[in-house]
């Protein structure tokens, strides 16, 4: 019997991985998903694939292009790949494909649950052999960029031997090196640690890690965040660690989040309870489509979504450029006097 299209888009999904080495071979494991630049192949981080099915009930195979809005499944995929002119020609591609393929799908029984459990113990691991961030080569990083105040910040930490993994277009790539790292927990909404993230450092320069890829993350990344105080009512969320920080250089008192991606911040998940998100936006066009759906998310959940405008591309450049007095100005007209009044420094509200 010929399979249909609902049939064979199912056991694509079940070989999600192996389509995507396949078919978007420029690409990468990121978790829970492969990531690239689009359905062409370009390398890149704006199109994720779900490789398995959440714990949520949420289907594997499935895939959105952050900086189009473009979605599907992988029978979609594979005929925006090839260019492919009518579904015959797709379904034929895909029962060559699956010929091809490794006959055991991979399923979270054999071995993606466990895959997850042990890299959410390894980070658990890393950031316990971490020190603490104050006085160290991860500070003066996060000073270099604006970021001086460090109060509250204990989802932050430093190693100066972290291993890596040389990357192609290193000398001897898929060797192991030591390079120093600042270690960022990721938590899920119980205060778990449930992945790391990593900025690799130069000891000489005090900034980033001249390589391929400075920061990785590792864990279980969907839905959870760098956190920066409890959540209650309020809370401010951004894509990437120093933006979040800059933010915390004006409202110190305001609890936020660091979703790490603009993939991410799009699916980020909030505390029960929660009225008002504030949206911190990059300025470029992943940052906007992923503050459209996060933001449609929350007032499906009945929460006040603010947006947050940079002046520049993002709020780590307004904080370098303007300093936190000019970095509040620029906020103060997009705040809630009230969230203003209860979560700024003081010294910027007195001055």
């Amino acid at each position: 019997m010929i399979d249909s299209a609902a049939e064979l888009s199912k056991r694509l999904a079940d070989r999600a991985e192996a389509v995507c080495r396949c078919y978007l071979s420029k690409g990468r494991r990121a978790g829970a998903y492969w990531v690239v630049g689009d359905v062409a192949n370009s390398p890149g981080r704006s199109l994720y694939v779900r490789l398995h099915k959440t714990h949520d009930g949420a289907p594997a195979g499935k895939w959105t292009d952050a900086a189009t809005g473009e979605h599907g499944d992988l029978l979609d995929l594979i005929g925006r790949r090839l260019a492919l002119a009518s579904l015959h020609e797709v379904l034929a591609e895909a029962r060559r494909f699956l010929g091809e393929a490794e006959p055991t799908p991979i399923t979270e029984a054999s071995g993606y649950a466990s895959v997850a459990k042990d890299r959410s113990a390894a980070s658990r691991r890393l950031f316990a052999m971490a020190g603490p961030i104050q006085g160290t080569l991860a500070a003066d990083y996060l000073r270099g960029r604006g970021i001086l105040d460090l109060r509250g910040c204990a989802s932050l930490r430093f190693h100066p031997r972290c291993w890596r993994v040389a990357e192609p277009g290193e000398a001897l790539p898929g060797e192991r090196r030591v390079t120093p790292a600042m270690i960022a927990a990721v938590t899920d909404l119980e205060g778990q640690i449930c992945g790391v993230h990593r900025t690799w450092l130069d000891w000489r320069t005090k900034d980033k890690a001249d390589v391929p890829s400075p920061r990785r993350a590792m864990g279980r990344l969907l839905g959870n965040a760098v956190r920066f105080g409890l959540a209650h009512e309020v809370m401010a969320v951004g894509e990437g660690i120093e933006t979040v920080l800059s933010l915390r250089q004006v409202l110190p008192r305001m609890p936020m989040a660091a979703a790490l991606s603009a993939n991410h911040l799009a699916l980020v998940e909030w505390s029960p309870g929660l009225k008002r998100l504030y949206i911190a936006r990059d300025a470029d066009s992943a940052g906007f489509l992923a503050t459209d759906r996060l933001a449609l998310r929350a007032q499906k959940a009945g929460i006040g979504v603010l947006v947050l405008e940079p002046a520049l591309d993002d709020f780590n450049a307004d904080l370098a450029r303007h300093g936190a007095k000019g970095l509040h100005a620029h906020l103060a007209t997009q705040i809630d006097p009230a969230d203003l009044n209860r979560f700024a420094a003081p010294h910027l509200i007195s001055g």
